[in-house]
């Protein structure tokens, strides 16, 4: 008996990613994740399946992957092949799986857009304009197969192509997808390095990062911040008298400076409404002034990595306002005093440029006491400050007025910046038939290591490798006159570094 024919043809229409994908006639959507789509469609025909498209984020491309589905009701089966490492890595089958097997919740994605969290390990995200009940009844009314392989994958769809036809589970629907405007990139969760020569230079580059890369969240103030996680800001050059620009764009004046010194630096007595001040609990919360201990320590013994001060209370902070900064520590390698503080919390915009100049008041009080305790101590320099921000953020109400000043700050000082590089520098040159590269210290011009090779691409990498701390402009110079010698040595060009390349002609 021969099979019955089914002559039923559905148009799939997609109104997202539409030029991504292989469309049939059939009633089967297959996503195959990280596997070559084409595989997969040469053993098929156009009547079997109603399109094919591949998977490759969770919360890039499930989102677009319902919206179409919503919108093609006569899909009444999904395929969905999970067949690599990469899928495995990427998580976005099983992310999808968990969408259909235990639905969305409410709440916030990465960036901190409400959203439909798909009920998963893996993170994944639905806009949450999309209507809850037709997420609930799109879960329910399609059939879902996996398969490891291409093979498993043909034979289910194959199998559900010969299945009678069934009704479409709904009316089509489509929800119209906004245009977020953002300026959040994507970047580094955890650790973040920010160095500048001053305070107020370093502020511009610590707001533009967090406004850049930030993640916004709810705060414990009824409010939103954007943070960004353990961001550590090393100042180098601030003047002992400190630096404000003029017109001053920072969110302290020079004439409140003293007031706040005063509170890092001086005890306190117990005064009705005001928990503490720093200066309280550096000098006598704990019974011990602990600033004179630290001048003490390393004046008797200047390689100890013990200066330590604390802040925080374990007895009262726990239930009560806790400082925000937590931890200081005092240190001198080659002659050079510097002072490192943690913050458990850091407001980057209102507050952490007075934090910043009152921890340099506090390092400079430290260098003096122990210049004048010991005549040992004469040649010791004041070196650089550096702050630790577990969460650094800026709050929702300054985000306008954070926008402003990088807009009018940020090029400016990108512009004077120098490209020293402490990692050192790199002479390239070309030498019987291969790209030589010295490496030498960045100040005496040491050769510390030379590689050779005919690749930009393999000589980049050894370096990096041998060199992360790379800075980022540094690096991408260093690609760029590698490819430039690569191109020379290939060409039969005449290669002098930051020089064009030209013929041996000319």
């Amino acid at each position: 008996m021969t099979p019955e024919v089914k002559t039923d043809r559905f148009n799939y229409i997609a109104r997202y990613k539409s030029n991504q994908l292989i469309y049939g006639h059939g009633n089967t959507a297959v996503v195959t994740g990280w596997t070559v789509k084409e595989a997969l469609c040469k053993n098929l025909q156009p009547s079997e399946y109603a399109v094919i498209g591949q998977l490759y984020s969770p919360t890039r491309g499930i989102n677009i992957l319902v919206r179409n589905l919503l919108i093609n009701p006569h899909v009444r089966y999904l395929v969905l092949i999970n067949a690599t490492k990469e899928d495995k890595n990427a998580g976005a089958i099983k992310c999808l799986l968990d969408f259909f097997a235990y639905g969305v919740e409410e709440n916030f994605s990465a960036s901190g857009r409400k959203s439909w969290v798909i009920c998963s390990s893996i993170a994944g995200y639905i806009d949450i304009d999309i209507d809850l009940n037709a997420l609930e009844k799109l879960r329910h009314s399609l059939e879902v197969a996996t398969a490891e392989s291409i093979s498993v994958a043909v034979e289910k769809i194959k199998y559900y192509a010969q299945k009678p036809m069934v009704d479409p589970w709904g009316m089509a629907l489509e929800f119209p997808l906004s245009q977020f405007e953002t300026t959040i990139l994507p970047g580094v969760r955890y650790g973040h390095r920010i160095e500048g020569k001053t305070i107020a230079e370093t502020w511009v580059k610590i707001i533009h990062r967090i406004k850049t890369t930030g993640i916004i969240r709810p705060s414990a103030y009824d409010s939103k911040w954007q943070e960004l996680i353990n961001l550590m800001a090393i100042i180098t050059d601030e003047p002992e008298d400190f630096y404000f620009p003029e017109p001053n764009y920072l969110p302290i004046n020079k004439s409140y400076l003293p007031e706040y010194i005063s509170q890092v630096l001086d005890d306190a007595p117990d005064r009705e409404g005001v928990k503490y001040t720093y200066g309280q609990r550096l000098r006598s919360w704990f019974g011990k002034d602990q600033i004179q201990q630290v001048i003490n320590k390393l004046i008797n013994d200047p390689d100890s990595a013990r200066a330590v001060m604390s802040l925080w209370d374990p007895v009262k902070d726990e239930h009560h306002s806790p400082p925000c900064l937590n931890h200081i520590w005092v240190r001198i390698v080659d002659d050079q005093l510097s002072l490192t503080a943690t913050f458990r919390s850091n407001d980057m915009f209102s507050a952490w440029p007075a934090n910043g100049m009152g921890l340099r008041a506090l390092q400079k009080y430290i260098y003096d006491g122990i210049v004048r305790g010991s005549n040992l101590h004469q040649n010791l320099r004041l070196g650089p400050l550096i702050t630790f921000s577990q969460s650094a953020h800026i709050y929702d109400e300054c985000w306008e007025h954070a926008e402003s000043v990088i807009a009018s700050q940020y090029s400016k000082i990108c512009q004077k910046k120098d490209y020293y590089d402490p990692t050192g520098n790199f002479i390239i040159y070309l030498q019987n038939g291969r790209i030589i590269v010295e490496h030498t210290t960045p100040n005496s011009g040491e050769v510390v290591n030379c590689y050779s090779g005919k690749s930009s691409t393999q000589l980049s990498r050894e370096i990096t490798l041998n060199s992360p701390g790379l800075q980022v402009d540094h690096a991408m110079y260093l690609g760029s006159e590698l490819q430039k010698a690569e191109i020379a040595l290939s060409s039969g060009l005449i290669y002098e570094q930051d020089k064009p390349l030209r013929s041996s002609l000319s």
